[in-house]
């Protein structure tokens, strides 16, 4: 059992971290396993226990791909990890059982975003090459592909809301019970280029964040749009970092509080 390094922001680093940057992280939705893609064109897997006040991280096991990968996440049995990246492929990685990654899905450019949607059954990736595709893991094509206007840059579910980020900040809108027409499009409110999305839990609005160092907060319904509002975070004097992903904490998690986990690099 390895134990995590202590920085001075008192959190804990893992043992045998990625050797280059961190695309994506995903924690499984049923036990304390975590999975971090990188640029390093693998996907790593460690079990994450307290012991006492501290942290400790044990690394499970390891896969590659041929090229950078980009997105992660968990179906939700837990016993089972989606990557897809650069190679323009979505792997699926029987994790828990110890199986070998099999390829699953294909785009014709990089995968930048994917999810998991547990109500639908499906895999939803999104890529630069302008679409979303829809795919039962059973089948070798897709079961629908939805144009995009531009570049998939984020993607967010919360079931039936689905909120897909593009470039020329684009902010498109799914109700996924009629997953092959658009139910909203907006322009982002943030002046620049969309990094990340993440869907109100109560399905009513949505995040936005951008390489400024801004995040939006927007509704869906006209009547609330008296409570959009934009923010600044993420800088240091006249330093300015992207705001790389957002999330809401999982209990309290209701906007009016607006508990926001916020990341950026450097």
């Amino acid at each position: 059992m390895a134990a995590g390094t202590i920085n001075p922001n008192k959190s804990f680093e893992v043992a045998e971290p990625p050797t280059d940057s961190i695309s994506s992280m995903c924690f499984s939705p049923v036990s304390n396993y975590l999975v971090a893609t990188s640029w390093s064109n693998e996907v790593r897997c460690w079990e994450i226990q307290r012991q006492g006040m501290n942290l400790a991280s044990m690394p499970k096991a390891v896969i590659k791909h041929d090229q950078p990968v980009l997105c992660s996440a968990w179906k939700d049995d837990g016993a089972t990890v989606f990557s897809g990246g650069c190679d323009k492929q979505v792997k699926m990685w029987p994790l828990l059982s110890g199986g070998q990654p099999v390829t699953i899905a294909q785009h014709d450019a990089p995968i930048s975003e994917l999810a998991w949607i547990p109500q639908m059954s499906l895999l939803v990736t999104g890529s630069w090459d302008r679409t979303l595709k829809y795919w039962d893991t059973r089948q070798q094509n897709p079961v629908h592909t939805q144009q995009l206007p531009e570049r998939c840059y984020a993607l967010s579910v919360r079931h039936p809301l689905m909120v897909v980020g593009t470039a020329d900040r684009n902010l498109i809108v799914f109700n996924l019970q009629n997953p092959q027409t658009e139910f909203k499009r907006v322009v982002s409110p943030l002046k620049y280029q969309t990094r990340c999305v993440a869907a109100f839990p109560d399905q009513q609005g949505f995040l936005v964040g951008s390489i400024e160092g801004r995040v939006g907060v927007q509704h869906l319904d006209d009547s609330q749009k008296n409570k959009d509002f934009t923010f600044k975070c993420h800088r240091e004097g006249n330093e300015i970092y992207s705001v790389n992903s957002l999330n809401f904490h999982p209990v309290r998690s209701n906007i009016s509080i607006m508990f926001l986990l916020i990341i950026h690099t450097r």
